[in-house]
This record gives structure tokens, sequence and C-alpha cells, in this order.
């Protein structure tokens, strides 16, 4: 289930760095930084991409997502949330600064991202991935 930012109490937020341990720690997780012309760092499971950063101007640093489609039209109508470049259709989302966003409220969006990766492989792949997953806790 993803939080909405209503529901947070007090209030935390994540810096980068924060979120790239985040996503390093999930179970199976790899990330793979791509050079020119791409220029982002992207975070996958068994292949399946759940997140990623662009590490060059304009907007360096800004964080992208897969969401399910309400959440991607409720997040999409947040100032400092936009459509993923070539991404949208797909229903990712970039945050444009995640220090703005209550950590919470990421980390849901993060977990939800990262299982519909988990989902999208097959159960063999799976349960590998279970099977380490005691082993990395996050």
């Amino acid at each position: 289930r993803i939080l909405h930012p209503a529901e947070h109490d007090i209030v935390e937020h994540m810096d980068v760095s924060h979120v790239k341990i985040y996503c390093s720690q999930m179970p199976g997780a790899e990330s793979k930084l791509h050079g020119p012309p791409s220029n982002f760092l992207n975070y996958h499971v068994g292949g399946k991409s759940f997140a990623y950063f662009k590490t060059s101007e304009p907007e360096m640093w800004r964080f992208s997502f897969r969401t399910p489609p309400g959440t991607f039209l409720e997040l999409t109508d947040i100032p400092g949330f936009k459509p993923a470049r070539y991404m949208g259709r797909f229903h990712w989302v970039t945050v444009v600064h995640v220090s703005n966003v209550p950590e919470d409220y990421l980390k849901s969006l993060i977990d939800w991202s990262y299982q519909k990766a988990l989902g999208g492989l097959s159960k063999r792949k799976q349960a590998a991935i279970a099977l380490i997953a005691p082993a990395e806790k996050h």
C-alpha cells in the first residue's frame, strides 16, 4: 500500500545518498551507471528496472520510479512531480528533488515500484531472490 503524504505525523526527508542506499538494499537489487549520452544510474532486480537517477544536468539527481495508474495521476498534479521523460506512458514519475518528499511516502513509492519489477520476473527468479532476501533486510 502506498501511503499518502497526508498520512504522515512526523515528517522526515531523505537526501539523494539515502535514496541510493535504500534502493541498493532491496533484496536482489543491483545498480548500473550508464554514461553519455543517457547519463543515468539505474536500479533493477533480475534485469527489471524499478528506479533511476539522472546523473547530468539539467535536473541532476532527479529520481524516477514506477507507480500505479491512480497514483501517477495524483502525483503528476503535485508541484515537483512530473511524468518521467520517455517513461510516463508506463506510469513512471519523476521527482525533481527527493528531499522535498516525506521519507515514509518516498519509501512506499519505491517499495511499490520494486514489487512491480519483482512481480514481472519468472517464479524461478523470484524464488531465488526470496532466498537471499532475509540476509538483505532493508
